[in-house]
Parts: C-alpha cells; structure tokens; sequence
C-alpha cells in the first residue's frame, strides 16, 4: 500500500471523536494518522510502533531525571514526548489499517502508556530533589500526588469502558465541542506542553502544581461520575 493511499483510508476509518479533547482530535491523532500511514509503508507492525512511542518516551523521562533544567533540555523532553504520543496514536491506526488488532496489541499499548505516566513523575520528582531551589521538603510530596491521580485518571477510565455496555448500532452521538475544551487540561498533550517551562524552575514548578490541582479536581469528578454510570447498570 502506498503512502497516499494508507493515509486516505486512515482518514475514513478514524475512531469516534466524542470524549477526546481538542488537542489529540486536532493535533495528536492527526500526527498520528501521518506516522501510521509512514509506518504501514516501512513494513513495521503495530506492536514495533508501539516499542517506538515507548522509546521517545522514556529517553525524554530520563533526560528530566539526569540532566539539570534548562531550555534546551526543556526543548528536547517536550519534543521527545510529542512524537512518543503520536506514535502512541499510530500503533492503534496501524493495527485498524491492517485489520491486526489484538489483545495482546492493546495490552502492551496500555502497559507503556501506564508505565511512561508513572516514570514521568517519578522523574519529576527526582529532579526536584537533585536540582529544584524548593520552598520545602513537603513539595517533594507533590509529583506523588500527581502522580496518583494521573493514574487514577487513566486506569479508571479504561475500566469503566471496559465495564459499560457498548452502545446498540447506529450513528454515533455528535462529540461536543464544549466538552473538548473541558477535556483540555489533562489531556496528556497538554501536560506535554508544561515541559516547555522546564527552563525556568520557578515557572515550572507554578505550572505543574497548577496542573496538579486541575487533575485532582477532575478526578473527583470522574470518579463520582463513573461510579454513578456503573451502578446505574443492571445485572443481566
């Protein structure tokens, strides 16, 4: 298959946009469309996409934990952690264009994805303690915090898809663009973008534990909200 024509079935055959924020539906997953259509052409299999979007990542997580702030590295952990998320994007639109999605696909998908949310505050959190000038000791306590609640986010929102009923057949609910707005904040594109202050320890700091507290939030509020949907399912 050619470039131009995995890219134009890529188009058609993208998964629902309802629930995804405005930057994955308008950066992320386009960014990933381009990479997967490159990615059919080279011959790569989803799970070695996968492996791809893993090694961006981690190298820009380490990169946060080795090597003191400042913009040029501020530039290359935001960098490598943008094209890790679009090849994130791009395996699943890879295994949808070859018809070769499998459990096994989706669980390493997931098992990364798990894995580079805890790395990367548990980098953060490292390089405060090595080179941040902090108020005190306590902020330390901050990208655990973080930290749960961004995995919280995550995994409790892969289990309750996995534990509603899917919807009947037919065409889905438009998306809503008020709620892509609302979604912005922890999206992880977003939280992609706070690296770019990673220069400047102050403004860095302020943005992250502005971040914190937004993710916090909504987890009270996922969490209600999803526990509430569950329990409105009755047993079969």
């Amino acid at each position: 298959m050619t470039f131009g024509a995995a890219l134009g079935e890529l188009r058609s055959a993208q998964k629902t946009a309802r629930g995804v924020s405005l930057y994955s539906r308008h950066i992320n997953r386009p960014a990933g469309r381009i990479l997967a259509a490159a990615a059919c052409r080279a011959g790569l299999t989803p799970n070695q996409v996968t492996l791809v979007s893993a090694a961006f990542s981690f190298s820009a997580v380490a990169a946060v934990a080795v090597f003191p702030p400042s913009w040029p590295l501020a530039v290359a952990v935001w960098a490598g952690l943008v094209v890790g998320f679009a090849f994130d994007s791009a395996d699943g639109q890879l295994a949808r264009l070859r018809r070769v999605s499998s459990p096994a696909g989706e669980w390493l998908d997931h098992v990364v994805d798990c894995a580079k949310i805890t790395a990367l505050h548990a980098a953060v959190l490292v390089s405060f303690y090595r080179f941040f000038d902090l108020p005190g000791p306590g902020w330390l306590l901050l990208p655990l915090g973080f930290q749960l609640a961004a995995v919280l986010i995550f995994c409790g929102g892969l289990l309750t898809d996995k534990l509603k009923p899917k919807p009947a057949a037919g065409a889905p609910a438009p998306p809503s663009p008020l709620r892509a707005v609302a979604l912005l904040p922890v999206d992880y594109g977003v939280f992609c973008l706070v690296f770019l202050t990673l220069g400047s320890e102050r403004v860095f700091l302020g943005a992250y534990t502005v971040l914190a507290a937004v993710h916090g939030l909504f987890l009270a509020a996922f969490m209600a909200k999803w526990f509430r949907e569950l329990s409105a399912i009755r047993p079969a």
